[in-house]
């Protein structure tokens, strides 16, 4: 999600730049099902152009089309869609509208946070009185600091408002131990789902940073200075070298590491061989370094070509970090979001 806030907020810093008035709309609530859940948004400009979506592509223009009383009057509004008459959906959606208004102090504050990896929270305060919604505005609460992103009003009474509070953990990356062809297309895929990818290759490695196309940055230390320091709670790490000694090195770099998924690529044999030799080497690794690892890494989906074998990679660091059993969806008991 903080991935998807971002892409909006810096849509609306270069809509700002041109002169150009925006809107800002959140699903702040949901009777029923939908297809995602409340905090999800999008960012329509006054020409008509959007980036983000509140659902899969059937509800936007109706929000484009509300949000035109909002460029007029330059007042927040909650609208509702109710997807159970018009798309055979069983919810309906309360989005609130707003005229984005983006400070130069918000703006240097919003980096600040994203760069220190640090979390963040956004209240959305709006109210329902009959068929009369009325939409107050959002703020992002930063290092205690609120920023408004509306034009209107502050909210002096809170608890005479609905409130949708919601907030955002650092942007997840993965770090990708390798450099060969399959690492370049896990580079791709997870660049695609939001992530920020760091490439980590060994020290004679020729490539160029432009050839992990979306990676935020590309490295090749020796194995004694690799920088941990920033693999945190939203960190998964895999190592995929190709190498038997240069996954022991890796892996003796990483012995002090928890991120929240650590990933080896190859056969269950090579993996038993890997940590045997890393245990020669290092006798007094804690046994749950070994216990944490996934090795053969991936969902059992049938995976044969490289780009296959990084969906199975990703689709196992989801579930691993979403607490999910692979299951198909026809099966599971109950709503899909739960």
């Amino acid at each position: 999600m903080t991935h998807e806030f971002k892409e909006l907020i810096n849509a609306g810093i270069i809509w700002k730049q041109q002169g150009v008035n925006v809107v800002l709309a959140t699903v702040v609530s949901l009777k029923g099902s939908s297809y995602r859940r409340p905090g999800v948004r999008m960012l329509l400009s006054e020409k008509g152009n959007w980036v983000g979506a509140v659902s899969g592509g059937c509800v936007e223009k109706e929000v484009l089309f509300q949000a035109k009383s909002v460029f007029e009057t330059h007042e927040s509004k909650l609208m509702s869609y109710d997807g159970r008459f018009r798309l055979g959906c069983e919810g309906i959606l309360y989005i609130l509208l707003e005229p984005l208004s983006l400070s130069n102090e918000f703006i240097y504050a919003f980096e600040e946070v994203l760069n220190s990896r640090t979390t963040f929270n956004c209240e959305s305060y709006f109210k329902m009185e009959g068929d009369t919604l009325i939409g107050l505005g959002s703020q992002l609460i930063i290092n205690d600091r609120s920023y408004s992103l509306t034009q209107c009003v502050e909210v002096s009474n809170k608890d005479e408002f609905d409130c949708f509070s919601q907030s955002f953990s650092p942007i997840f990356q993965l770090y990708i131990f390798g450099a060969e062809h399959d690492a370049v297309q896990l580079c791709k895929m997870a660049t695609q789902i939001g992530w920020q990818v760091h490439i980590i290759a060994p020290p004679d490695e020729a490539k160029s940073l432009e050839y992990f196309k979306g990676a935020i940055s590309l490295n090749t230390p020796i194995y004694e200075n690799i920088d941990t320091s920033k693999f945190d709670n939203e960190t998964a790490v895999v190592l995929m070298t190709h190498s038997f000694n240069k996954d022991i090195q890796y892996l003796m770099a990483l012995k002090d590491v928890n991120p929240c998924y650590m990933g080896l690529l190859g056969p269950s044999h090579r993996r038993e061989r890997i940590f045997s030799k890393l245990v020669e080497y290092l006798p007094d690794v804690e046994p749950e370094f070994f216990e944490n690892i996934y090795g053969p890494m991936g969902v059992d989906i049938g995976a044969e070509s490289a780009s296959e074998i990084a969906l199975s990679i990703l689709a196992e660091i989801l579930s691993v970090i979403r607490n999910k059993q692979p299951i198909f969806l026809k099966d599971k008991k109950g709503h899909i979001h739960e």
